[in-house]
């Protein structure tokens, strides 16, 4: 039994709508407060990606809404167990965000439970000094930002190392989720 834990979720608009909202339930499922923070307080739009025989790449459509419960400015990390880091495009843009950074990093300085699903690792190369030497997965096109910052790319997911599991894209979310709640458990 995993005693009740305080998990954030760290995205913004665009993020992959399966990425975010199935960590987020399956976390108030196991009875955890699960907060959402993003750049601003605010309603976000989630987007769908899919794999479609005819293209080279994924494709997106508008997901579903979902609201941000606090703005990044205004997260006490320390007051977090765990971390989830979902992809889409949002990791693209939060990155930028000036308070992402030292959130993310509390977490690895605590040794705290770390997950980053695709994208996700460009949140994670904000605080590349915390990736150098480790092994991690996501989405293979972020293959490059995963070495770029002096870590090994995985190809298999979820990969866990220490305090971090990554996994590369929504089809690995069972997987993703369960050695997520094994980190939490220890």
């Amino acid at each position: 039994m995993i005693l009740a834990k305080n998990v954030l979720l760290v995205t913004g608009d665009a993020v992959e709508a399966l990425e975010v909202i199935y960590p987020y339930y399956r976390c108030l499922e196991e009875g955890f407060t699960c907060v959402i923070a993003a750049p601003r307080k605010k309603r976000l739009q989630t987007v769908v990606h899919d794999f479609e025989a005819h293209m080279d790449t994924y494709t997106e459509k508008p997901g579903y809404g979902l609201d941000a419960h606090v703005a990044f400015a205004d997260v006490n990390a320390a007051d977090f167990d765990a971390l989830i880091i979902p992809g889409g495009r949002a990791p693209e843009y939060i990155r930028l965000d000036p308070d992402l950074p030292g959130i993310v990093a509390h977490f690895f300085e605590t040794g705290k439970p770390v997950a980053s699903i695709c994208h996700g690792s460009q949140v994670l190369a904000t605080v590349r000094e915390h990736l150098k030497e480790r092994t991690l997965t996501a989405y293979p096109a972020c293959r490059p930002d995963v070495e770029s910052c002096g870590a090994t790319y995985a190809t298999s997911a979820p990969y866990v190392e220490d305090n971090l599991v990554t996994a590369q894209a929504w089809p690995d979310l069972p997987g993703f989720m369960r050695e997520f709640l094994k980190l939490l458990a220890k």
